[in-house]
């Protein structure tokens, strides 16, 4: 039995619904994995349990990262200043052609290593060789849960073995690593193979993770080829009453949200909002609406690729910051709301029970300091959490209930290999010297 006591911290209390507060002066105890206690500081911990003193730190709810491509790290600022389409098959499509089993963990190695020490969780994953992702995941400690992506264009053998990849993550029967299936988009893979996603998703459990109406462009697109938007499509193939998790829909329009809300009890949207700003994408994810037809919606930072950094803590300020200018409201998105969807809705996104702090969930959190300049003087931690705090304010990180991050530096992992590893490996990836892409972008 592992006992943990973190002790004299305040605890960040992230309700379902409602203002979020701080307490002050808390311990919290851990077993094997889970809180068990949160109470009033004492002044000498009870029974044999290893203490960490957290003196002037905030204890948070661990951040999800709910939705990104965690090895495109290794592809951190070779597409920049391109449209979406010349970002795609001038630079990223083709680049992947480089994706090798080996590369692809080097890349998830360093993007787990990045999140746990910016506070970082859990991160719900969609990309190729996501056994790799898994075995960097289960080496440094993060709690993940895994989409093996295809395309239609690379055949139905590619397509079973994504689903293979799938059962063989879940069978490695380690409760922080969970499985989804992974099918691309609506307009790169086939309405039947959404269809078979979705038969092997309600078959065997699976929930199902991908992309759609990324764009109102798309949706446009769409609506011509099919006769559908997307998430008509994903109503007609069967996707939404399997479960799912949907990347973006910024293309999301009125006559979806009666399909959204009818399926309201299996199905979050993971926004990505900085992603919008940077490829110029016109409309980002309409949170209030969704929020409005009770579609929980879950904050994530996309693929390192285009986001440059897996800082959640940038994208929930950024959420905060795009609603307030998109609704043209000040009072819209408020400190706890935007809190509420990088930790509560972002346990909904993973399918992990994290995302609160208290008794009987898996003891998922970070440590913060918020002592620094840019944090003080501190009128209301609410505020500088969204607004200021910073990856490097994280001090310590636990995931079920083990010392992830202590003082700043990784328990797990030693930082400086897994950089060096990274630095000799990059220049594989980005070369563009071989022909070919692994699919073209034409919404």
């Amino acid at each position: 039995m592992s006992r943990l006591l973190i002790q004299n911290c305040s605890v960040l209390v992230v309700p379902a619904t409602g203002e979020c507060r701080v307490d002050e002066a808390q311990d919290i105890q851990i077993t094997d994995g889970k809180i068990t206690s949160i109470t009033p500081t004492a002044q000498t911990p009870a029974g044999d349990l290893e203490v960490l003193d957290a003196t002037g730190l905030l204890a948070v709810p661990g951040l999800t990262n709910a939705h990104t491509h965690s090895p495109m790290v290794m592809m951190r600022g070779a597409a920049e200043d391109l449209s979406i389409d010349n970002w795609f098959n001038q630079k990223i499509w083709p680049m992947e052609m480089n994706l090798t089993p080996d590369r692809v963990r080097v890349g998830a190695r360093l993007a787990c290593a990045e999140m746990l020490l910016a506070g970082v969780t859990t991160f719900v994953d969609h990309y190729f060789h996501a056994d790799q992702i898994a075995q960097a995941a289960l080496e440094l400690g993060i709690r993940a849960d895994l989409a093996p992506t295809f395309f239609t264009s690379t055949g139905p053998a590619a397509r079973e073995a994504a689903f293979d990849t799938a059962r063989q993550i879940r069978a490695l029967g380690n409760n922080r690593i969970t499985a989804s299936l992974g099918p691309h988009a609506p307009y790169t893979v086939s309405e039947e193979d959404l269809r078979r996603t979705a038969e092997v998703a309600q078959a065997e459990n699976f929930r199902i993770h991908l992309h759609a109406a990324e764009t109102m462009d798309q949706t446009a697109s769409s609506q011509t080829q099919y006769g559908a938007t997307p998430i008509q499509i994903l109503d007609r193939t069967g996707i939404l009453a399997s479960g799912s998790l949907i990347a973006h829909g910024c293309g999301i329009v009125d006559s979806d949200y009666a399909l959204l809300q009818a399926h309201a009890d299996r199905t979050v949207v993971a926004t990505c909002p900085k992603v919008y700003l940077k490829l110029a994408m016109g409309n980002i994810t309409p949170i209030k609406q969704l929020h409005a037809a009770g579609i929980p919606v879950a904050i994530g930072t996309d693929g390192a690729a285009v986001h440059n950094t897996l800082d959640v803590w940038e994208s929930l300020r950024l959420v905060a910051l795009t609603e307030k200018h998109q609704q043209n409201n000040a009072e819209w998105m408020p400190l706890s709301e935007t809190l509420r969807l990088a930790t509560h809705n972002g346990a909904k996104a993973s399918t992990h029970n994290t995302g609160t702090l208290q008794p009987g969930h898996q003891a998922d959190l970070a440590l913060v300091d918020l002592s620094a300049p840019h944090n003080q003087p501190l009128h209301n931690p609410l505020a500088a959490l969204v607004y200021s705090t910073r990856p490097t304010d994280v001090v310590h990180v636990v995931v079920d209930g083990n010392l992830v991050v202590k003082n700043r530096s990784l328990t797990t992992a030693d930082l400086t290999e897994i950089l060096t590893q990274a630095n000799e490996v990059a220049h594989t990836l980005t070369d563009l010297t071989n022909p070919g892409a692994i699919q073209h972008y034409a919404p």
